[in-house]
């Protein structure tokens, strides 16, 4: 498939639940997933202006093919590799969170971090961070935000200072297709969220209050997320307005995990299969969780985890503003 036939694709008129049979359904997610994927790369690439076609196009397309993943059974599809989810932000994204953070060029960081970014753990400590941050978490039903469905989210804002509290939190439950009241909600062994829940929730695709005001705070403030290329792809084919608000430069991603793996040296030296960049292990190490306590893999919990770990990662380094 090539990048015309991707479009073409995506612009057919579809009816996914005229399609059964595992054969059709298969080749159907399939050609989906790969059109996204094609559009998706030839959108981030295009120059201002001259992108191949509206990203409508696309967050509609994944919205089909979630309805036939639930008519395949997503559980039949966790061996399957997630084609549109992001295994890292960019370089770019990682270069202009320590700008945000910092007030200052991307110019400036770059210098320091080099054309690999080998130094980039240099470029975070060289000037003081200040100013205010969004922090955001999702629960989802599958790794494949073409797949799944976002069934919580979790959102405070917070200022870079070493006394700050997360504040202005927002929890809240989206509504799943009327099939998983009796297959259950998938993932539930991660994130404990059932049916009763999500009862009577809207999805997130259609709930209009939600969604302005999720992209008004992530417009207004850079956000942070462990291991945000995570929220990043979800958000892409889940929120309307970010995909196109992220190219305009509005919206800024920073990666607190690679905070973490480049700031604590601690990481460089633990065991790898102690996962010592998740959220659980470094917020023992930095004391915000206690060594008996685990992480909740709730949204607005982790949101306040993550946020006050980054805080005590940044006191220890000396990175605040002193003044």
């Amino acid at each position: 498939m090539n990048l015309t036939q991707a479009i073409d694709h995506a612009s057919a008129l579809a009816f996914p639940g005229f399609l059964s049979g595992d054969a059709e359904l298969t080749a159907e997610r399939a050609k989906n997933e790969e059109a996204i994927f094609l559009i998706m790369a030839a959108w981030r690439e295009a120059a201002p202006g001259q992108e191949p076609c509206s990203f409508d196009l696309v967050r509609n397309l994944a919205d089909q093919n979630r309805t036939i993943c639930d008519s395949f059974g997503i559980e039949r599809l966790r061996d399957v590799p997630a084609s549109t989810l992001q295994r890292k932000l960019p370089d770019a994204d990682l270069l202009r969170g320590v700008a945000a953070l910092q007030h200052r060029s991307v110019a400036e960081v770059a210098k320091t971090a080099g054309p690999d970014l080998d130094a980039l753990n240099i470029a975070y400590t060289e000037a003081p961070v200040s100013g205010t941050v969004v922090g955001i978490d999702l629960e989802t039903t599958d790794r494949d935000p073409a797949r799944g469905y976002i069934v919580n989210v979790g959102l405070a804002f917070m200022d870079l200072t070493p006394t700050a509290r997360p504040r202005s939190a927002f929890a809240g439950y989206c509504g799943l297709p009327a099939i998983y009241e009796d297959k259950g909600v998938p993932l539930a062994d991660i994130h404990h969220i059932t049916w009763d829940d999500v009862r009577d929730r809207s999805p997130f695709r259609f709930d209009d209050k939600v969604q302005r005001a999720l992209l008004a705070a992530l417009t207004a403030y850079p956000y942070m997320a462990h291991n945000a290329a995570f929220e990043d792809s979800w958000l892409m084919l889940n929120l309307d307005g970010y995909a196109e608000a992220r190219r305009a430069g509005r919206v800024t991603v920073i990666d607190t995990r690679d905070i973490c793996r480049r700031v604590d040296p601690e990481t460089k030296t633990l065991p790898h299969d102690q996962r010592p960049a998740s959220l659980e292990s470094w917020a023992r190490r930095r004391g915000t969780l206690k060594p008996h306590e685990r992480e909740v893999h709730l949204g607005i919990d982790d949101v306040d985890l993550m946020l006050r770990t980054v805080q005590a990662e940044f006191a220890a380094r000396g990175m605040f503003d002193p003044r």
